[in-house]
């Protein structure tokens, strides 16, 4: 039983030399004791800008007319008509030869002209369809994004950037340690 309490005592002063050695001067880390809070006047407050470019995505869409197609038919019969009229026409002029070839010109420009007249406009806009597309809306603009301070403390100018504009005063953190 005396041996246990010697260990629980051992133990306990163990843990308190530890604690006490985590509480000990970290040179990177002033004291909270030798920190305060004080006010500074602002002298100058500049914002700072940045451009910023948006864009939001927008569906445009239109009704578009159908263009179809009519079929009439017997085109064949408009081409062989028109080439019997255009040969009869081409054999009236000329002799011989020249004959011959006005009757073959006349029937190839009868048959195209027969073929034209037969497919006459079949064409008609019936139907709708809408039509749409994905348009993109670009927008570029100025934004402040921070604000450069000149304030004095205690007779010294400094400078900071800040995200907010403090006004006519400014808080600061003053911490005063040994310069070695």
């Amino acid at each position: 039983m005396k041996a246990m309490f010697w260990v629980a005592v051992a133990l306990l002063l163990a843990g308190t030399q530890a604690g006490a050695q985590d509480r000990g001067y970290d040179r990177d880390r002033p004291d909270p004791d030798n920190v305060k809070v004080a006010w500074a006047d602002v002298l100058r407050v500049d914002p700072v800008y940045d451009h910023v470019r948006t864009s939001n995505p927008r569906e445009e869409c239109a009704d578009v007319p159908v263009e179809r197609r009519v079929d009439n038919g017997n085109k064949a019969a408009g081409t062989v008509l028109g080439a019997i009229v255009g040969g009869v026409l081409g054999s009236t002029v000329g002799k011989g030869d020249g004959r011959r070839a006005a009757t073959v010109a006349g029937a190839v420009v009868g048959g195209a002209v027969g073929n034209n007249v037969a497919q006459g406009d079949d064409r008609y806009y019936g139907d709708v369809e809408r039509h749409c597309r994905v348009v993109e809306d670009v927008n570029e603009e100025r934004r402040v994004v921070g604000y450069d301070v000149q304030y004095r403390y205690r007779g010294d100018v400094y400078m900071s950037r800040l995200n907010y504009d403090p006004g006519d005063r400014l808080r600061v953190r003053v911490s005063i340690e040994p310069a070695e």
